[in-house]
Order: C-alpha cells, then sequence, then structure tokens
C-alpha cells in the first residue's frame, strides 16, 4: 500500500512540476516582454522564494502587447483627410440649347455643369503646431481639404505643397499642442522587422493592422509606378484604399514610412515611403511649395543577352560589353542632349564607379544637385568616351484636363 501511494505521490509531484515549469515559462516570458520584473538573489548566488504566501497574494501583471502599447502612443496623431475637387461635366451643347429643351421638353435630361469629386485618406501630423504629411494624390487638384483628428474635432487644411514624383504633400491646419509623431531612421531598416500600419481604410478611421517588412529598396519599376522617384518598403501589414498617407511604425511606434501603393489583385503586398526620403521632400515643401528633381533625359535599359541579341537583329549594332546601362532614347533639349549622350551609348561608369544597373544610375542622378557636373564614363562604338552633363530639373508633369 505504501509503494502504490509513493507512486501515485511521484506521479503527483511530476504532474505539478510539469505544471510549475510551464508557469515558469510563462511568468519568464511576460519578463522578457516587459521587462517590469526582476529576481532576486540571496548571497550565495541562489535564487530567493517568499514563503507562506496565499494564492490571494499573488498579482501577476499582466503587460499589454506592444502594438497595443504604440497604438497608445501614435494613435492621437493620425488623421483622416476628405479632399474635395469640382470638375466640369462637358455637358453636349445641344443639352443647353433653348430650342431643344422647347422642343424635346421633359425628355431632356438635367445635367449640372459641375460635380464634385471626393477623395479619403490619411495622414499623420509632424509638428504640434499643425503640420501634416501626407499622400500627394489624396489631396492632388482639390478645392477643399479638411482634417478630422482622432477626438473626431475638424480643421480646413491648407495645403502647403505636393510632389507627384514622390506621391508626397503637406498640409497645414490651425492648431496647437498636438500630438506629433517621432521618427525611426528607415536606412537602418530591415526585412524582417515588425510594421504596424494605422489609417482610415475605407473610411473605417483608427484602423490598425500589423505584419513585417516584407523587402527594402524596391524600384518604382517593380512596384509597377514607373513615373515615381523613389525606393519603397514592402509590407504585408494591410493596406487599403483610405490607408493612403497614413504612418507605418516600428514596434518602438517611431515612423518608419507613408503608405502609399498597393497592387491589387494581390494579397499581403504593401508598399510605403521610407520616412527618411519623405521628411527631406517635406522640408522643401514647407521651404518652397515645390520639389526640384534632378535630370538626365535618357531611357535606358539594363544589358543582358537577350538585348544583346535585339540590338543585333533589329538595328545592326554589336554590343562588345556583357555589363553596363544601354542608353535606349534621350529626350530632345535635355541635360543628356546638351552633353551628346546619343542611341546606342552603354554607361559603365558615374563618377569613377561601375555601374551595371539603371536603379544605380537613377540613383546617381538623385543624389546629384541641380547645376552640378556628373561625370560619365561610356563605350560608343567600341571605344571609351568620358564626358561630364550638367544636371537639370525635371520637368513637371502637364496638368490634365477637367
Amino acid at each position: 500500500m505504501e509503494k502504490k501511494q509513493s507512486v501515485i505521490w511521484n506521479k503527483a509531484t511530476t504532474s505539478l512540476s510539469l505544471v510549475l515549469l510551464g508557469g515558469g515559462l510563462a511568468l519568464g516570458g511576460n519578463y522578457l516582454m516587459s521587462g517590469s520584473q526582476s529576481i532576486a538573489k540571496d548571497t550565495t548566488g541562489i535564487t530567493s522564494t517568499v514563503e507562506n504566501t496565499s494564492e490571494s497574494e499573488i498579482a501577476i501583471a499582466v503587460p499589454q502587447n506592444y502594438v497595443s502599447d504604440v497604438v497608445n502612443q501614435v494613435g492621437d496623431s493620425v488623421v483622416r483627410i476628405d479632399a474635395s475637387r469640382t470638375v466640369s461635366t462637358n455637358v453636349p451643347e445641344m443639352f443647353n440649347d433653348p430650342f431643344s429643351r422647347k422642343f424635346f421638353g421633359s425628355q431632356m435630361p438635367n445635367i449640372p455643369n459641375e460635380r464634385t469629386r471626393r477623395g479619403l485618406g490619411s495622414g499623420f501630423v509632424v509638428s504640434s503646431d499643425g503640420l501634416i504629411l501626407t499622400n500627394a494624390h489624396v489631396v492632388d487638384g482639390s478645392d477643399r481639404v479638411t482634417v478630422t483628428l482622432k477626438d473626431g474635432s475638424t480643421h480646413e487644411g491648407k495645403v502647403m505643397g505636393t510632389d507627384s514624383f514622390t506621391d508626397l504633400a503637406v498640409i497645414k491646419i490651425e492648431a496647437e499642442d498636438l500630438p506629433a509623431v517621432n521618427f525611426a531612421d528607415s536606412e537602418e531598416l530591415q526585412p524582417g522587422e515588425w510594421a504596424i500600419a494605422i489609417g482610415n481604410p475605407l473610411g473605417l478611421d483608427n484602423t490598425v493592422t500589423t505584419g513585417i517588412v516584407s523587402a527594402t529598396g524596391r524600384s518604382s519599376a517593380q512596384v509597377g509606378v514607373a513615373d515615381k522617384r523613389i525606393s519603397f518598403i514592402q509590407t504585408d501589414a494591410a493596406i487599403n484604399p483610405g490607408n493612403s498617407g497614413g504612418p507605418l511604425l516600428n514596434a518602438q511606434g517611431e515612423v518608419i514610412g507613408i503608405n502609399t501603393a498597393i497592387i491589387q489583385n494581390a494579397q499581403g503586398i504593401g508598399f510605403a515611403i521610407p520616412i527618411n526620403a519623405a521628411r527631406d521632400v517635406a522640408e522643401e515643401l514647407i521651404a518652397k511649395g515645390k520639389v526640384d528633381h534632378s535630370f538626365l533625359g535618357i531611357q535606358m535599359a539594363q544589358l543582358s543577352p537577350e538585348i544583346k541579341q535585339q540590338l543585333k537583329s533589329q538595328i545592326n549594332l554589336e554590343v562588345n560589353v556583357d555589363e553596363g546601362v544601354l542608353i535606349v532614347d534621350v529626350v530632345p533639349n535635355s541635360p543628356a542632349d546638351r552633353a551628346g549622350l546619343r542611341t546606342g551609348d552603354i554607361i559603365q561608369e558615374i563618377a569613377d564607379r561601375t555601374i551595371t544597373k539603371s536603379e544605380e544610375v537613377q540613383q546617381a542622378v538623385a543624389k546629384t544637385d541641380v547645376g552640378e557636373q556628373l561625370a560619365l564614363g561610356l563605350q560608343r562604338d567600341g571605344r571609351r568616351i568620358d564626358t561630364e552633363v550638367e544636371i537639370g530639373v525635371l520637368p513637371q508633369p502637364q496638368e490634365p484636363n477637367s
């Protein structure tokens, strides 16, 4: 009988030990997550315990998860942006003709000469005196911009400047003591880091989604917006229409990017503008209302066996190098044109640095100020040519007729 009781006791203590081990792991996890608990040790180095403590006297502090902390920290800085624009409906002339209206009477449709287009997006406060950063496409061409804070209060917004090439805009509202966000260094961002998006997708204010940074340095061509002059952060945090202009945050609640684009029919693929680049653009918009982007004036393609074969078969051009960037076309009266660059030239060096990709040319031009000389090493008809190009200002796109 004693042997049987001993076996039962041993099983019970083993089960209890496993339960306690599980509890210890859980508490250890809480300790690692919150950093708010400490372990006291006596002089022998053995962890001390508190004896004779009743269950009712033990209080376990359950920390909030990091997402809740970030939302509490940043949520008040995220705003909803409503933009409206009055456009002409281009009513056919016959509908305004008095004779037609008299003849057809009530059968004539009553079409207004103007209608209002409305857009919805997100933004976030970058200074306590009412400066707000968002996407350019949220407010482009708007007659009126209304900013709604998390507390429900609304303010008329003044667009201080927009830049279509980076899809960024700055809005100013008349307010004081607003909660401004903190910025991270997006150059230090690594794939796999946590990412939190806050915005107003589909009009649902202060919606929070989470994920990770899926990739950094995505080119505009890869994202499918070849007209943009910026690289992107890729994230799997859910981004939907209305999220545009809202912040992408790290686990510390610092802004790492501005949510800006999604790929239709794709899931778990969204893109954000790195905050370092966004801040540089915003400073220029605040200072002068526009941004002067550097401009070379070429269309280009990275060399590959397929490109070389096409050149040989289509225009009988023999290319004897394997690496470089081919100039496919030169924009008339551009800096490249004025410097004598030609279709068929192959860029192999910029400022004594070897060039193999189109993105490297774009980055080199973007880092060169307007009016500065950019040294190029080319191959033309099998000969090495060194030249310099004075970088110009990228022409602004023409406004479409409305």
